[in-house]
């Protein structure tokens, strides 16, 4: 019989737990996704359709891109798609939502997925050395004493030191794995010590379907079928062109002297885990769904092929790459808008100037191009893919995104003010300007008296208040994040700025408090 002290330790031990779940589940419970607010998105994304096409008609054309396939997803489905040209010229065969085109780098992120299962079941870390399931590469010889071991996230985020390597990994598409571990047995070269710069690695990626293949001990093209492709209903989607359905495998073709040119299609090999996948139009918005699926972050049962979670650490800018202020929009009056690039898991993420984020690949190989772009904030996404070389449709994506958000009047997700910083926020507007009986009244951290004095509060609020006259009406709250936000108190001359950040205790309080004077702002009530 077990003494009464071991009994009340498991009791003690289980009101904990309970305790513990129930406060996880409360804060949970508390969280507020970021939401569309426009009940119209569908109907005006649905009435860009016809100045789209004539944009991507238009691009074709310019480009001799024989045929070319294009689809628009928003909140999860395919609102309108389209094509022109041939899947085969010979033939005059048209291009229609179910041909299948190869989608060359877009594959990286398939290989990524791949890499994360792997990752999330326990059975490799994103830090190991890539030599631990490829002896091959243990006798390298780095290009400095000081060089760190290439890891699998050196991988996955172009920046083991490998030179870039494109058109040459175009061409070893097919090379068997025996040749491929072979080279690498022979030895490599290096641009630069690996983990201090970012250079696109075919190479790399290739390395990464040797591991899948270790570590799972599948072939990479079983591996990706089973676990990827079959369970998002993928299944015209293949790796190597023979096992295609013929009557939708579109060939590839170059624009030489005028005329096209047939370009023999490569085997699936050692190098598909960089650029060997075919796809269609009707499966890979399965594809952009499973991603697009991930944002906001939310409490919804998690059930996809891949955690919500590891699907936001792919769109991570990892690596940066690129600082540019000669972007201009293609469409409309043609706008400048700086832009950061960086590289996440197989994908590659944008910010411009005016702070909207793109997640997309380009891909390019001999006889084919295409660009998928989404962005999350906004629910939509589009993809577009030709059968012409390198014909790679990173521009036109960009601009029809630009193109449908202005004509549509998307506007992003709004995060809905959490009941506690509504709370916080109205609780400040009651004790100013004069800070009356603030240092007792419970709401600040214990920073806040340490950091302000009261006197500098009550002089700098009074000087606010005065500057905007009588207070006429209150403005709505906006968050900047669950514990972060502003009102706008609207004056007779002038509005009043609240700002407040909160602590990250158990019960937030007041941690930072601006108040300052702007502008008349318009507001309706």
């Amino acid at each position: 019989m077990k003494s009464n002290s071991v009994i009340a330790s498991c009791l003690l031990v289980t009101l904990f737990f309970f305790s513990s779940l129930s406060f996880a589940q409360s804060n949970q419970a508390a969280y507020k996704p970021a939401i569309f607010t426009d009940q119209d998105r569908l109907k005006n994304v649905q009435a860009t359709a016809e100045t789209v096409d004539l944009i991507f008609k238009e691009y074709a054309k310019e480009h001799h891109t024989p045929g070319f396939v294009y689809g628009i997803v928003l909140d999860g489905e395919l609102v309108y798609s389209g094509g022109f040209g041939y899947k085969n010229v010979e033939k005059q065969t048209p291009v229609n939502n179910a041909s299948l085109f190869r989608i060359a780098s877009m594959s990286k992120s398939f290989t990524a997925i791949a890499i994360l299962q792997l990752r999330d079941a326990g059975k490799l870390n994103l830090d190991d050395p890539a030599s631990k399931y490829i002896p091959e590469m243990k006798n390298l010889v780095y290009p400095t004493m000081d060089s760190p071991k290439i890891t699998i996230r050196h991988l996955l985020t172009h920046g083991a030191g490998f030179p870039e390597d494109n058109p040459w990994g175009d061409r070893q598409l097919a090379d068997t794995d025996k040749e491929f571990l072979q080279m690498v047995k022979d030895g490599l070269s290096f641009s630069n010590a690996p983990g201090i710069a970012y250079e696109y690695s075919n190479l790399g990626f290739a390395l990464l379907g040797q591991i899948i293949q270790k570590v799972t001990g599948m072939p990479f093209e079983k591996y990706t079928t089973e676990h990827i492709l079959k369970p998002l209903g993928m299944n015209a989607t293949v790796w190597e062109f023979e096992k295609a359905q013929t009557e939708n495998l579109a060939l590839g073709y170059n624009w030489i002297d005028s005329s096209y040119v047939n370009i023999p299609l490569e085997h699936h090999g050692a190098f598909g885990a960089m650029g060997g996948l075919i796809t269609s139009i009707n499966d890979f918005v399965k594809y952009v769904n499973l991603h697009l699926s991930a944002w906001p972050p939310k409490s919804d049962t998690d059930t996809g092929i891949l955690k919500r979670s590891s699907l936001r650490e792919m769109h991570y800018p990892w690596r940066f790459f690129e600082l540019s202020d000669d972007f201009y929009y293609l469409t409309g009056e043609k706008r400048k808008c700086p832009y950061v690039k960086a590289y996440g898991y197989g994908l590659r993420w944008m910010q411009d100037c005016n702070g909207k984020v793109y997640i997309s690949h380009t891909g390019g190989l001999p006889g084919f191009g295409s660009n998928w772009c989404m962005m999350p904030d906004y629910g939509l996404a589009v993809m577009s893919f030709d059968n012409r070389t390198y014909g790679g449709t990173s521009s036109v994506n960009v601009a029809v995104l630009d193109t449908v958000i202005t004509l549509a009047n998307l506007e992003p997700r709004q995060l809905p003010v959490s009941n506690i910083l509504e709370q916080r926020l109205n609780q400040m507007i009651k004790i100013l300007p004069d800070w009356q009986n603030a240092e007792s009244s419970g709401l600040f951290a214990d920073n806040f008296f340490l950091d302000f004095r009261v006197k500098d509060l009550v002089k700098n609020s009074k000087q606010v208040y005065d500057k905007a006259g009588d207070i006429i009406d209150i403005g709505p709250l906006k968050a900047i994040n669950q514990l972060r936000g502003t009102i706008i108190l609207h004056g007779k001359d002038k509005d009043i700025e609240i700002f407040l950040t909160l602590s990250p205790e158990k019960n937030p309080l007041i941690q930072h408090v601006e108040v300052k004077s702007i502008e008349k702002t318009k507001y309706l009530n």
